[in-house]
C-alpha cells in the first residue's frame, strides 16, 4: 500500500479545485446564453422550463428571471471557491 505525499495531496487537491471553476464557469456561460436568448424573444411568448423530469409553460419573462437567480447563484459559488483558494 502506498502513502500519498503532501504535496500529492495538494495536487489533488488543486485539481478539484480546477474542476470546480471549470465547471461553474461552464454554468456560468450557459446562463447568460439562456438570458440573452430568452430576452430576444417576444414578452407574450411561452417557453419550457424543466423542473426534475417534467417540463412547464411559464413567461418568458418568468424563465428569465429563474436564469438570472440560477446566474446569480452560481457567480457567488465562484467567488466563494476562489476566496478559498486564495485567487
Amino acid at each position: 500500500m502506498a502513502n500519498s505525499s503532501p504535496a500529492t495531496s495538494m495536487a489533488a487537491v488543486d485539481s478539484t479545485a480546477e474542476d470546480s471553476t471549470h465547471s461553474l464557469l461552464k454554468k456560468i456561460r450557459s446562463h447568460e446564453v439562456s438570458i440573452a436568448e430568452l430576452s430576444a424573444l417576444s414578452s407574450s411568448r411561452a417557453v419550457y422550463q424543466k423542473n426534475g423530469n417534467i417540463f412547464f409553460r411559464i413567461s418568458a419573462q418568468q424563465a428569465t428571471a429563474s436564469e438570472q437567480k440560477q446566474l446569480d447563484t452560481a457567480k457567488a459559488k465562484l467567488q466563494k471557491v476562489n476566496l478559498a483558494n486564495g485567487n
